[in-house]
């Protein structure tokens, strides 16, 4: 179960841990275009390109996924000192990740062409060296690992078997993290996993579990089993199995939890797996339960499957997508003005359109409740903005508000047609109509549109404001004034009885 507290770590970015990630980087270069006709030199389509695009790859992703949503990212590895080493520089350079990358000039950087028409891949083309790197040149991969580990807060081995994570390389790392108390996180290619013993965690796919131990990848069931005899001789504290569409387990040697995957179309598994560690390896750093932990990567999976190729998720994408998994309760609603706007932008990227509208809502009664309904009707999410207990006192006099603004402001959230309410201190709520950039400026029919505050300055964004008709006989002063009056009428007629 996804909780509150979680969502709001998200939409914090996570607290902008500092990761390391260690292991093969690769450059995925895509061409996309249209196949019209079959070659006439060979049975093969002919693809007329009409697209091309650069992105990182492996453990490059894995980086990316990091920096998206919200770490703050050193990437080690080795790279070829070649235009495509420059080009992948120049794209982690971009998302502010610090690449470490240990020339190795008699090895390519390796690179993979996929060529595609729509969201098929017709064929993909590898360029790489499978020779071991020299001892000089693991060397010094490890000096800047040494350099960058005692900063942070996990560190991911992202193994993709093309030579940077040897036994020696693996070990190395495991041991200085230890030293300075840092979790590893170990995405594995290789089938011994005891390159990795020591680690925290390993989190392979189903298939690679089953390689590693020995299990047919048919039967889930025994490679599961298979799985949680592995935890202890290999001195971990668990593993994390991805299971495709079947979602991920956490594995210990005594326990077994399950999280189905969250359903989507997919396009394209590519990169699904680099989403789960990068995911996997923010929540650890911040000390967020496993149990909780996949819950967020199956989320985020979910959203990464339904791209076509190799591409990181924004952490726009996985508070819009964990959004639609949370089901709200109140206290999820009154928020503070900059986790309003995490989720106003979540909103936003998933292209639904916001309403605004405020007040004091002292004591909720029926035209309050046909104003909200009627405005939440005209667009996708209502945000209230609710005056606080001082700015009602300055604008209806000392003796209001009658219910405090803690109070105000849950009864609101209790409402359905509600998405989120925030309180201020001013007069008007014209800042906060400037922060929000609500798409549409709700307020009753007894204002005309040129009264209401904040309509010229959504009007200019292109925005625009509505007015909904009052309900005649209703407001917070006739309750009152029905109150005192039925009040007096009680204590009249306690003294004619007398």
């Amino acid at each position: 179960m996804i909780s509150r507290e979680t969502l709001a770590l998200a939409e914090s970015g996570w607290r902008n841990p500092a990761v390391l990630v260690v292991g093969d980087v690769m450059l995925d270069q895509y061409v996309w275009g249209e196949v019209e006709r079959i070659s006439p030199e060979a049975p093969v389509p002919v693809v007329r390109a009409t697209t091309r695009d650069e992105r990182p790859g492996g453990a490059a992703n894995v980086a990316m996924n990091l920096a998206q949503l919200g770490a703050c990212v050193t990437l080690a590895g080795f790279a070829g000192g070649d235009a495509e080493q420059q080009r992948l520089e120049s794209l982690l350079a971009e998302q502010g990740i610090e690449p470490h990358f240990t020339a190795a000039p008699n090895a390519p950087t390796t690179t993979k062409l996929r060529i595609l028409s729509g969201h098929q891949q017709i064929m993909r083309l590898d360029t790489e060296s499978r020779t071991s790197h020299p001892g000089s040149e693991y060397s010094s991969l490890l000096n800047d690992v040494s350099a960058a580990l005692p900063g942070a807060a996990i560190v991911v081995l992202s193994d993709y078997a093309k030579g940077a994570l040897t036994e020696e390389v693996c070990q190395a790392v495991i041991r200085e993290a230890s030293r300075h108390e840092v979790p590893v996180l170990v995405d594995p290619k290789q089938q011994d996993f005891r390159r990795y013993r020591g680690a925290t965690t390993i989190c392979p796919n189903l298939k690679e579990l089953a390689a590693a131990s020995a299990t047919s990848a048919g039967d889930v069931e025994v490679v599961l089993n298979a799985g949680q005899s592995l935890v202890a001789p290999l001195g971990l504290q668990f593993i994390v199995a991805t299971l495709g569409e079947k979602g991920i387990a956490v594995l210990r040697p005594e326990s077994r939890l399950h999280a189905p995957a969250a359903v989507r179309q997919v396009y394209d598994v590519s990169g699904a797996g680099d989403t789960v560690v990068a995911v996997l390896a923010l929540a650890m750093a911040c000390h967020v339960p496993i149990e909780t932990a996949i819950e967020v990567a199956n989320v985020a999976a979910g959203v990464v499957v339904g791209k076509v190729g190799t591409a990181p998720i924004r952490r726009e994408e996985l508070l819009g997508a964990l959004s639609q998994q949370v089901a709200l309760q109140m206290d999820d609603k009154v928020l503070a003005l900059e986790r309003l706007l995490s989720r106003v932008t979540a909103w936003r990227w998933a292209g639904e359109r916001i309403v605004f509208t405020n007040g004091c809502f002292d004591l909720l009664h029926i035209g309050h409740i046909r104003l909200l309904e009627q405005a939440r009707r005209k667009g996708d999410r209502l945000v209230i903005g609710l005056n606080s207990d001082a700015s009602v006192r300055r604008l209806k006099g000392m003796s209001r508000p009658i219910v405090g603004e803690a109070e105000r402001a849950r009864v609101l959230a209790a409402l359905s047609a509600v998405d989120a309410v925030v309180v201020f201190d001013e007069d008007t709520p014209l800042r906060l109509i400037e922060t929000i950039r609500p798409d549409l400026l709700v307020k009753g029919g007894d204002y005309s549109k040129t009264q209401v505050v904040g309509a010229r300055e959504v009007r200019a964004w292109g925005g625009r404001t509505e007015l909904i008709p009052l309900v005649p006989g209703t407001s917070t002063t006739c309750l009152i004034r029905k109150s005192a009056s039925h009040v007096s009428s009680q204590s009249l007629s306690k003294v004619i009885s007398a």
